[in-house]
């Protein structure tokens, strides 16, 4: 089906995806890593808002500021922190562990700090990694005042007895915690929730990935027809859904299907949480997404530990949202270090993660409810060419479009979705709906979502099976 024909069918919103779009968007998002790479972002501060400053020169971006102080949901927004410049100097003068290096090397909300210190005092602020002695942790102290300093074990256990200077110039002050947001109106108030977090620095699978395909996913998506409405959102981890949920309390009652984004750019199979309820829409389709790859990826149960999926699916929203990961946090050596850099993740990873999640959210806009028309007894498809038996096409193609006009004839009776069509066929629903289109231009099956919804539909429609 060429993009003309596609774009006249009037249930049609997101159009597949080309081969040569997905190679445009690779190279758009490897430049973006690079570019957000080296800055040194936090919950809060120049690093997060500079970030956040970039993507806004690609997206129309809404960038929120919170001031310090303000009360979101059981938290308190934190004082902002800003790094001028952190360092160790021996008493010969050299800095062994410099930020201007690695901002890895300064333990992240670490207070300011001067003085000199003895090696044994000094170990005291110093973190490293003995499994990994060459690789240099990410420690975090948000929200206890404490300072620090993290280096290779390898160096750790090189440091000589002397008398070391310490200078942590940062700033802890009153201003605000910066999030980003990108609103696309589509057809229906019913919107579709894309989260990521993206606080963390110098680290380019956790998250910059994530940061980058969601971005390019938002660019990708501007300026199509769409079905629903769709909100990206660009946060700090914990405080920034925990602020957003805050803000928007009346606005979650539209959120019909969610994902948070983290690790989307290693080489590992896919690996999909599901949400709270376990069974939301959602869950369903990237688990047929999922089914259908070259490597199917796998489904997981809901846990209360991970990324901002949890304060989502808390029982107080409950909201119909899972989390898309390639390997799950903490599963892979280089988690939360310094081996977590550009060389781990490639342009072919980014490019299949951003493919995937472009397949789910036309999955969504495609899953909608059929009615066949002429619902007794099988339709003789042959004598409208909806069976070529010339030999010339490739059969096992014609068998799996067969199949997907069967199910569809037997299944469509208003009270089945194209995704529970494809749960029991086990056909991808990009099958399903090309064999659909075929059947509604031949007036064998109705939209039903391109007509009034009778009372039992739009019951259907508010248990998600539709929408």
């Amino acid at each position: 089906m060429t993009n003309n024909e596609w774009a006249e069918y009037p249930g049609q919103m997101i159009p597949k995806l080309e081969a040569e779009q997905v190679l445009e968007h690779g190279a758009s998002m490897r430049q973006l890593m690079i570019d957000l790479f080296p800055l040194c972002r936090s919950i809060t501060g120049n690093g997060l808002r500079s970030t956040l400053e970039i993507l806004q020169s690609l997206i129309p971006l809404q960038i929120h500021e919170v001031p310090s102080g303000t009360s979101v949901l059981d938290w308190v927004i934190p004082q902002e922190w800003n790094v001028n410049d952190a360092y160790v100097r021996n008493s010969q003068g050299e800095k062994i562990i410099d930020f201007k290096k690695s901002n890895l090397h300064l333990l992240n909300y670490s207070v300011p700090a001067r003085g000199f210190f003895s090696l044994s005092e000094l170990k005291e602020h110093l973190y490293s990694l003995p499994e990994s002695p060459a690789w240099i942790p990410y420690r975090t102290s948000y929200y206890t005042r404490n300072w620090g300093f993290c280096l290779s074990d390898d160096q750790l256990r090189s440091l000589p007895e002397d008398c070391y200077e310490v200078v942590v110039d940062t700033r802890l002050e009153d201003g605000h915690l910066s999030y980003g947001e990108y609103y696309l109106a589509g057809q229906s108030r019913d919107e579709v929730l894309i989260s990521t977090h993206i606080c963390h620095p110098s680290m380019a699978n956790d998250n910059l990935s994530s940061l980058v395909i969601s971005a390019s996913l938002a660019r990708a998506l501007t300026g199509m027809k769409l079905r629903y409405s769709y909100r990206f959102l660009f946060l700090p981890g914990t405080i920034g859904s925990i602020t957003w949920l805050s803000r928007n309390q009346k606005q979650i009652e539209w959120i019909r299907h969610g994902l948070v984004l983290a690790c989307l750019g290693d080489a590992g199979s896919f690996t999909y949480k599901k949400s709270r309820r376990g069974d939301a829409a959602i869950d369903r389709i990237a688990a047929s997404q999922l089914e259908h790859l070259p490597e199917a990826g796998k489904s997981v149960n809901f846990s209360p530990y991970g990324y901002d999926e949890r304060q989502y699916c808390s029982p107080g929203f409950n909201l119909p949202l899972g989390c898309l990961m390639r390997t799950p946090h903490g599963e892979f050596p280089e988690y939360h270090t310094s081996a977590d850099n550009l060389a781990f993740v490639t342009r072919e990873n980014l490019q299949q993660s951003f493919a995937l999640l472009y397949g789910v959210l036309r999955a969504i806009e495609l899953n909608r409810n059929y009615l066949n028309l002429n619902p007794k007894g099988e339709p003789q498809l042959g004598r409208r060419g909806l069976f070529p038996q010339d030999g010339t096409q490739d059969q096992e193609e014609i068998g799996r479009m067969k199949m997907a006009l069967l199910w569809l004839l037997n299944l469509s009776d208003g009270q089945h979705s194209l995704l529970d069509i494809a749960e029991r066929s086990g056909l991808s629903m990009d099958k399903l709906f090309d064999a659909a289109t075929l059947l509604v231009r031949n007036g064998l099956m109705r939209d039903l979502s391109c007509s009034a919804p009778s009372s039992l539909q739009f019951e259907h429609n508010t248990r998600e099976s539709l929408c």
